[in-house]
Order: structure tokens, then sequence, then C-alpha cells
């Protein structure tokens, strides 16, 4: 079933039911859990090519997180049934959604770990060693400070004050279209977790 999403339209809730498994055709897609103060934690980012919502396929449980477009955003929707019957007669397609399972447990480990073990300072310098294409991230027209202090859970006055620190130690440059790594090493050294 294909669905089209404009900015900020919510795709699913977190504790509603789950209609199947999703795959982002073209746009972006936030996975978000939210705190009952309204705090915003990102727990993924989903691009073209990419899919989200697979572990309620398995399970009879609501969805973990909500979904939100970021930009014009063209999904497909597998129902449920469908799924699950493609995942018992056709192999490849099982073994794609394994990986996918294996990768977003990973991440959700990977944040754990940020969340608990490294200072904001760590996770922002980790978070764009990831993120570097050729040394240089590239910021999306929806990423403002903001949408990186929730991916950081951090405040943004806070990431702005690490965002600051990196530079003025002339670790990266910053303007308003991307962020360059200027200093790899450094870098990775900022990222390591706090000791």
């Amino acid at each position: 079933i294909r669905r089209v999403y404009e900015p900020g339209a919510i795709i699913f809730l977190e504790g509603d039911d789950s209609p199947g498994l999703y795959y982002v055709q073209s746009g972006w897609v936030k996975a978000v859990s939210m705190s009952a103060e309204g705090r915003e934690q990102i727990l993924h980012f989903l691009k073209a090519g990419e899919v989200f919502g697979g572990m309620t396929v398995f399970v009879s449980q609501p969805m973990p997180a909500t979904a939100i477009a970021l930009e014009p955003t063209e999904l497909w929707q597998l129902p449920r049934n469908v799924v699950r019957q493609a995942l018992l007669t056709e192999p490849q397609f099982a073994l794609r959604v394994i990986e996918y399972m294996g990768e977003r447990i990973n991440d959700l480990v990977a944040l754990v770990a940020d969340l608990s073990l490294r200072s904001v300072t760590a996770r922002l310098a980790r978070q764009l060693m990831e993120n570097a294409v050729d040394d240089v991230v590239q910021r999306q027209r929806w990423a403002t400070q903001a949408e990186m202090a929730a991916r950081l859970g951090a405040a943004p006055d806070v990431v702005n004050r690490a965002l600051r620190s990196l530079s003025d130690a002339g670790l990266i440059e910053l303007s308003r279209q991307q962020i360059r790594i200027l200093d790899r090493v450094g870098l990775a050294d900022k990222a390591l977790p706090d000791r």
C-alpha cells in the first residue's frame, strides 16, 4: 500500500497497533519516543531504502515508538499478514528482515551505551564521525539544533556549547549547510566513553 506524508505528518503513534512493515521509497522519517513531559528522544532517522516497524510484525505488541515524516515522504506499507507469508516462502526476504532487525538492535544498544557512558560532547563527536562522508556531514533542511539535541538526548543549548567547544578546539568547522571534520584523530579521541 503506497502512502505519502507531508513534513511533520505522524505515520503512527507509540502504542498504536502494528499494521505491518514500512519501506521508505523517498524522504526522511524519524522514530521517536516521548516522555510524559513531551521530551523527545530520537531513536533513529530513516532514509530512502530503509525499512521500519518490523519488530511488531513478530510480536503482538503495540508500536514502541512514534514515526514522523521530516520532509515529503513516500512509503510502502506491507501488511502484517503479507510480511509473515513472505517470510515463510521467500528466504532472501526473510534474511533481509533478519539483517534489518539485527541492525536496529545494534543501533539501540549503541544508543543506550552512548546515553549512559558518554558525555554530550563525546556523543556528538561519535555521531559526527559516523555521519561524515569524506569528513563532511551535510545538514538536511529539517536537521535543526533541536533535532540534533533530541538525537543526542540533550538540551539544544548543551549541544550548541559542545559544537562550539569542538570548533574552538580546531576539530570541526561549522557552516549552515555542513559540518567539516578538520582533525579526525582528535575528534575520535573526544568520542571515547567517559573514564
